[in-house]
């Protein structure tokens, strides 16, 4: 029995890199569909949940993409609405990459830390798109203090009340629109990750260099200018910084690997049964499991 992957994509052009990871993770074939939603969906769905046996049902797997999480959280929604008893299949969220490269470079951040990150104080800089928002939650849900900074205080409240909402977690909100106000907001923190626009500088190297309190770095930008100047996309934990005041980094590509690599189990977890939904929650712990294994080996 063929292992059959349904790419469902938000987007008018499904993502090739999801095409591609999907095969990567024991696809025998991906199909992809563009500009789904909660309108469209049904057809995709039917065809998912009533072509095979129900022992068979494990085969097919459903995929949401696409660069806008709100879109495709209200399609995971619409979707679930469709399964009814055993007619249902797995599926996976991951718009934007948004579950998996937050929970890589979050794991490798509590790896960094020995394994726990609770009581620490966390800014998430940028935080109001997909990558930032799942990654403020992961903290918090780790047990971390999270404030989450934007150009503009209301778009920092919109996300904030979006986790609390769906999550039950509380997480701040702070309007940080330059360099300037960005170091201010993290004066006091320990982790900080960064999850801005390609080429868009966040933080200065002066900024967090000296900072006494500050003990791990996370940034996802791997295009050039970074968005922490002074750590490089390759870093995996290295030490950066100014003697005492060493600071563990994680780089775009550093944390990727573990990205990648757990974006590719948890497209052959879903074809292990027929009834996953693997979301925020589910992929971070895969997440934490392979970064800690990683610290062990």
């Amino acid at each position: 029995m063929k292992k059959l992957l349904i790419q469902i994509d938000t987007d008018p052009i499904p993502a090739v890199f999801d095409t591609v990871v999907g095969y990567d993770g024991g696809a025998d074939h991906v199909q992809a569909y563009g500009g789904i939603d909660p309108s469209n969906v049904g057809p995709l769905v039917d065809g998912a949940i009533f072509t095979r046996a129900p022992k068979e049902k494990k085969f097919t797997a459903l995929f949401v993409g696409g660069s806008d999480m709100a879109a495709g959280e209200r399609l995971l929604a619409a979707i679930q609405e469709k399964f009814f008893a055993n007619f249902r299949v797995s599926i996976m969220l991951d718009s934007n990459g948004s579950n998996t490269t937050a929970a890589a470079g979050v794991a490798c951040m509590a790896r960094s830390a020995g394994g726990s990150l609770a009581g620490k104080r966390a800014v998430v800089l940028a935080g109001t798109g997909p990558v930032g928002r799942r990654a403020a939650l992961m903290l918090a849900r780790e047990g971390a203090s999270v404030k989450l900074t934007s150009r503009t205080l209301k778009r920092a409240q919109d996300a904030a009340a979006a986790i609390e909402q769906r999550f039950g977690l509380t997480v701040a909100a702070v309007e940080a629109a330059d360099c300037a106000a960005r170091a201010r907001a993290i004066d006091g923190a320990q982790l900080v990750f960064a999850s801005g626009a390609a080429s868009r500088l966040l933080l200065e190297a002066a900024h967090w260099q000296e900072n006494p309190t500050i003990e791990i770095l996370a940034d996802a930008n791997a295009t050039p200018p970074l968005g922490i100047e002074g750590v490089d996309m390759m870093d995996k934990g290295n030490q950066r910084g100014n003697g005492r005041n060493g600071k563990a980094c994680w780089g775009a590509i550093g944390f990727g690997a573990v990205k990648l690599a757990l974006h590719r189990a948890c497209i052959a977890q879903l074809f292990e049964s027929a009834d996953q939904v693997l979301d925020a929650d589910e992929i971070y712990a895969m997440a934490r499991t392979m970064a800690l294994c990683e610290t062990r080996t």
